[in-house]
């Protein structure tokens, strides 16, 4: 019986240690080099959009992705308080930031599409399930 359930905790402490481990366990599989995973956006007034798949660039420990915004009025992206800048000139605003897997991440994007530039609050989630080598 003791070996039961000694069996039984060890199995739950495994289980327990994987749940833990969540998006790190995911790119812990990752190794470097260029991938897609899809992004969903929320907030702002909803009529934003960023293209999905993203592009996404595994380096050791970090990932970052490249996104697209539907619009080409975007000056600039806030992603824990450090601000990037479009990656191109032309063509609808472009940004390569840093990201995490299966987490909302809030970033903010100041658009100039308005009357007078605007700070708008959005949230970004990378689907780390639908990572696909390219």
């Amino acid at each position: 019986m003791k070996r039961i359930i000694a069996v039984l905790l060890s199995l739950l402490f495994i289980c327990t240690l994987f749940a833990a481990c969540g998006a790190d366990e995911m790119t812990g599989d990752l190794t470097d080099g260029k991938y897609t995973v899809e992004v969903t956006l929320s907030g702002g007034s909803g009529r934003a959009s960023v293209d999905s798949p993203a592009e996404i660039i595994v380096d050791g420990d970090n990932i970052s992705a490249t996104i697209v915004w539907g619009s080409p009025y975007y000056e600039y992206m806030l992603v824990d308080g450090v601000q990037y800048d479009p990656i191109q000139a032309e063509g609808n605003s472009t940004f390569e930031i840093p990201i995490v897997l299966d987490e909302d991440m809030t970033v903010s994007a100041s658009t100039i599409a308005m009357s007078e530039p605007h700070l708008v609050e959005y949230t970004l989630h990378f689907n780390g399930s639908t990572i696909k080598g390219e």
